[in-house]
């Protein structure tokens, strides 16, 4: 039998990337619903091929009937609607950073920690975590189930489609800003940024989110304390995030030391059987994903595999996703798929 479905965020680029995934993928919808804050009632949005919904306002939307809501508008909305949606009795499936590191609230990536899933009853939330570490956890869990990961330093370079840790800092605003620098900049009329700190077009701006006491940004932040929580409490995570000149597809460099030695061929073995994963890594000129070649795909592609030697038990790659694909919507739809496979939402 199928459910009832809620999108809240319908009209931007994850709640739009939702809507398609439950599609493609087949999800059991007998009744999808696209809801957005403030102005966005009243516009159209398509679910599959055929089906176009009418989006309604989530303020006056009532619960209580829908199965699962799937949350991507932002930390602010989750706030206030994801608790009363739960309350209500439907299951949240929240992208934002509003419940992420509540300790009731399970933060969850299929691969890699599935099994957490289980402990939404309580508050009847489950958190996607930031597209950062979806991508960087999902290379990184089948290496440390055999070497154990102790400390990893990682820079990330990610695209203007992720929002990152403030709603309206990326998104469909940052596409549409990169967009018109771009194209200013060869006209020499480059309009003043809104979304982003700095001239995103043809830079890189190191700053992801709001600074923090130490020097950290929030995003930073992020890596470290999801990874801790979803990996292992005793991981060490240092991060450097950056915003690149990218529509789609954050890629990252990550430097891991281990516990146990685990060398190259360990390592690719590892991969190759590990679920989300491929590997693209041959040591010629273009051997190595980059964002520009993945968008629309669902893998987490992992490159230039090889030792770090600059510490014990060391290796570095290099992974790349589609941010919006398997950084946020088929993660979120993932869990629902998860949820319904263990019969949860039969309880």
């Amino acid at each position: 039998m199928g459910m009832k479905v809620a999108v809240v965020g319908a009209t931007g680029a994850v709640g739009r990337e939702i809507l398609k995934t439950l599609a493609e993928r087949s999800f059991p919808v007998d009744e999808a619903v696209a809801l957005s804050a403030g102005r966005g009632g009243g516009q159209e949005v398509s679910f599959g091929e055929d089906e176009v919904l009418k989006v309604r306002s989530l303020e006056s939307y009532d619960f209580s009937d829908t199965d699962i809501a799937f949350f991507a508008a932002g930390a602010a909305v989750s706030q206030v609607h994801a608790a009363r949606a739960a309350g209500q009795g439907c299951v949240v499936i929240d992208s934002s950073s509003a419940f992420r590191m509540e300790a009731d609230v399970p933060l969850v990536i299929p691969e890699v920690n599935a099994n957490a899933i289980a402990r939404f009853r309580k508050r009847r939330i489950i958190g996607n975590p930031t597209g950062a570490t979806i991508q960087m956890l999902v290379a990184l869990k089948p290496l440390h189930d055999i070497g154990k990961a102790r400390r990893v330093v990682v820079s990330t370079y990610q695209s203007v489609s992720d929002g990152g840790q403030s709603a309206s800092n990326g998104g469909r605003e940052g596409m549409d800003e990169l967009w018109t620098q771009t194209r200013g900049v060869y006209v020499n009329e480059t309009p003043p940024g809104e979304q982003f700190p700095k001239q995103i077009a043809f830079n890189c701006i190191p700053h992801i989110g709001d600074f923090m006491d130490d020097g950290a940004t929030r995003e930073e932040w992020a890596l470290a304390a999801e990874a801790r929580k979803i990996l292992d409490p005793d991981i060490a995570v240092m991060a450097t995030c950056v915003r690149v000149p990218v529509f789609i597809g954050h890629a990252e460099a990550v430097h891991v030391a281990f516990e146990r030695p685990v060398t190259e061929a360990q390592a690719r073995a590892a991969l190759r059987d590990a679920p989300g994963v491929i590997i693209l890594d041959r040591r010629e000129d273009g051997g190595y994903a980059t964002a520009a070649e993945i968008a629309g795909e669902d893998t987490v592609y992992v490159s230039r595999l090889r030792r770090d030697l600059t510490v014990p038990h060391g290796l570095a790659f290099w992974c790349v996703t589609d941010n919006l694909r398997k950084g946020s919507a088929l993660n979120a739809v993932q869990i629902a798929e998860e949820l319904v496979a263990r019969k949860l939402l039969e309880d």
